[in-house]
């Protein structure tokens, strides 16, 4: 029966009853020991699996999509125009951040009496981040390449935070087999492409189980949430309503405006095409809160529903799972300028300025799994000399926020994909025609 239904209905039911079944055992007062216990294991073993491959997947597809392109000139386009149109929506993504933030002023509106009550009760949270920040902060302004190269491969490959070393040690090793021998290079290359295809079956065997993972982890989150006191959740969650609004106003501008114009642009593809063709992925974005945990799912529904070359997709996605972060930017830029107003705090147009330019940069440095922004939102606090510890303000919505961040993440990797896959004339006539079906053949 399960398997007439559509994997992304799946998926919401999952989302919807995992929802619901949190909100009962809230209500009825039940002890969370049973789903924290029994149930959350398994959207824990559905979240590893996905991690699991992540490395393996990164590393084949980026080795076979720049082997693949055949020769240097074709890398450094295909390159130049990914890095450049993801720097765009990034500035574009933060900067309507910080216009919204200002409109709405959301700061200022919330009481006193629960910010104090929310800087107490996160002082440890708050403690960890910032001795994480610190250690960035006294780094050389060139440690950002320092770090893009490993010491040791495989010791990066062990860990997902480290996934920019994996791609710069994949695209050399792309190049290289692009300049060495054609009889040497063919075997080597064989053996990436069937490690690819045997990553992206094991992608659909972890699929069977995502409705299941998916309603383990809403209905864990709910319940540790609320904690031992369901309605301190529930205020604390209406305390920063109007921050959380903002924040997932712009993210739906971003998803509903400014990638469905970037589409309409530079492709011929429907904007209603697209975003049902990357459904999945969007939802699994959205339960998982990770853009690297996601990428096996996004790149096989580029690929199969939109008709993307693997060549193009296997190079661009992996790149922006790891350096584009136009949700998190976004994110970034209201919360920012949200705790400077809730400490009274008026931000210059400078001080406003350097948001974008160090949101931009950090949401670079940002790894592609939960929590990773709120590491970064300290750096991007203290460039603009607001107290770090401003962030207790915003940890309690944090988790819901970041599901919605991570979707727009995922968004807009897929829609940069698109968009050099189509410069590139890499997008089957079949789907160009049913997108606009007047365009005449060539």
């Amino acid at each position: 029966m399960l398997k007439k239904i559509p994997l992304h209905t799946q998926i919401i039911a999952g989302l919807v009853l995992g929802l619901i079944f949190g909100l009962v055992i809230v209500q009825a007062g039940f002890s969370p020991d049973f789903t924290i216990n029994y149930i959350k294991p398994i959207g824990t073993i559905f979240i590893n699996a996905l991690k699991m491959i992540a490395v393996p997947l990164v590393l084949a597809s980026l080795i076979v999509g720049v082997s693949n392109l055949g020769d240097i000139s074709k890398l450094s386009r295909i390159g130049g125009k990914t890095i450049v149109t993801y720097l765009i929506t990034t500035i574009l993504a933060v900067s309507l951040g910080l216009l919204l933030v200002n409109v709405f002023q959301p700061g200022k509106s919330l009481p006193q009496e629960t910010r104090e009550n929310l800087m107490a009760l996160y002082d440890d949270a708050v403690d960890t981040r910032t001795s994480q920040a610190e250690k960035f902060k006294e780094q050389s302004p060139l440690q950002p390449l320092v770090d893009i190269v490993p010491e040791n491969i495989f010791k990066a490959a062990a860990d997902n935070a480290s996934m920019l070393q994996v791609v710069f040690f994949a695209i050399i090793v792309g190049i290289a087999l692009l300049q060495i021998p054609k009889t040497k290079a063919t075997p080597v290359i064989a053996f990436f492409d069937g490690l690819n295809d045997v990553i992206i079956q094991i992608v659909g065997y972890i699929m069977m189980i995502a409705p299941y993972g998916v309603f383990a982890l809403m209905a864990s989150l709910i319940v540790e949430i609320a904690g031992d006191n369901p309605e301190s959740a529930v205020q604390l969650l209406l305390a920063l309503l109007k921050y959380s609004l903002v924040v997932v106003g712009g993210l739906l501008i971003m998803m509903m405006v400014v990638y469905p114009l970037i589409l309409k642009s530079f492709t011929k593809i429907k904007y209603l095409d697209f975003f049902k063709a990357i459904r999945p992925a969007q939802l699994l974005a959205f339960s998982t809160s990770s853009s690297s945990a996601t990428l096996p799912v996004t790149m096989k529904q580029v690929e199969e529903e939109l008709g993307v070359s693997e060549e193009v997709s296997s190079f661009v996605l992996p790149l922006g799972a790891t350096i584009n972060m136009d949700g998190t930017s976004l994110y970034q830029g209201v919360a920012a300028v949200f705790i400077a107003q809730a400490l009274g705090m008026d931000l210059t147009i400078t001080q406003q300025l350097m948001i974008v330019l160090t949101a931009t940069l950090a949401s670079i440095g940002s790894a592609g799994v939960p929590g990773a922004g709120l590491i970064m939102l300290i750096i991007v606090l203290e460039s603009i000399n607001v107290p770090a510890a401003g962030i207790a303000l915003i940890i309690a919505p944090d988790r819901i926020l970041d599901m919605f961040r991570t979707v727009v993440n995922v968004t807009g990797d897929a829609t940069v994909c698109t968009l050099v896959a189509s410069t590139e004339g890499e997008l089957p006539d079949g789907l160009i025609r049913k997108a606009n079906p007047f365009t005449p053949n060539e």
